[in-house]
């Protein structure tokens, strides 16, 4: 079982989620900052994007155009040239704080939500999986889900992973190629951890940041832990993403804390692995 200890690439930060290995930089939002930034393989930090709201999952349309998850909005934008524009409007499907993303080869999106008042000390309830058509259109993908978060394609587009936080297991379903989902079924359950953001390597395993460790665990489809890395001390693990140049640098967000006004230690943290990246994001 691989074993590692992550190195810090870029501190200072809010608190950095959704990275997303492209173009040779790792892209992240950071929820507090209201910001999107991009980070170098030798720590380089520069800004995408500002918004007037708080940031999370990305992803890029096949046209190039940057897609983000504005939270409390409930929406989804496009970028283009820097200027933002509505995509599509979630607040029908969604009831809290819209959050993770995963876009497909055609430019569809799943997009996760919240669920419940989680900042409001709100209990646990299921919500559901919403898809945005590439032309804008809104459905739901699937129900049930208990806070959905982290999703992950497989290379070939046909399965779909969703990290359920507070059900901690990942869970699995297959994709139509119109985007619809059925076949569901349990990934992975992970007993003890809370399964936040997720990236798929090339053995079909899945990296899992925990959101209450200070460690991201490898997991394969089962359950079976493959392998380990720790964060640095005083952090927890949120989310992750395979790539660098050569697709086997783990990049890890990482924070004390989710809440707002906490300390200001948020941090990109890196660790090299043995199996490359795969997949979609």
């Amino acid at each position: 079982m691989l074993t590692a200890t992550t190195t810090t690439l870029a501190d200072d930060l809010g608190f950095p989620e959704a990275p997303r290995w492209h173009d040779g930089q790792l892209y992240f939002s950071d929820f507090h900052d209201r910001r999107v930034r991009a980070v170098t393989e030798d720590g380089t930090v520069t800004p995408v994007l500002e918004l007037d709201d708080s940031p999370s999952g990305l992803g890029w349309a096949p046209d190039g155009a940057l897609l983000v998850v504005s939270m409390t909005r409930r929406a989804l934008l496009a970028v283009r040239d820097g200027a933002p524009q509505l995509r599509a409007d979630l607040t029908a499907l969604t009831r809290f704080r819209a959050n993770d993303l995963v876009v497909d080869a055609a430019g569809g999106a799943y997009v996760s939500s919240f669920g419940f008042d989680l900042l409001g000390g709100g209990s646990p309830e299921p919500t559901v999986l919403v898809r945005v058509d590439p032309d804008g259109g809104v459905s739901v993908a699937a129900d049930d889900v208990v806070f959905p978060n982290g999703m992950v394609l497989t290379e070939d587009g046909r399965t779909l992973i969703v990290a359920e936080t507070y059900a901690a297991r990942l869970t699995a379903f297959d994709v139509a190629a119109d985007g619809t989902l059925s076949g569901r079924r349990i990934f992975a359950e992970t007993p003890g951890l809370a399964p936040d953001g997720i990236s798929l390597d090339a053995a079909g395993d899945v990296w899992v940041a925990t959101a209450r460790t200070s460690e991201v665990v490898r997991v394969r489809e089962g359950g079976e832990v493959t392998g380990r890395v720790t964060v640095a001390s005083g952090s927890l693990s949120y989310a992750c993403m395979l790539g660098g140049a050569d697709g086997h640098t783990l990049f890890v967000c990482t924070a004390p804390t989710w809440a707002e006004g906490g300390p200001r230690a948020g941090r990109i943290e890196v660790a090299r692995v043995d199996v490359p990246r795969a997949g979609r994001p």
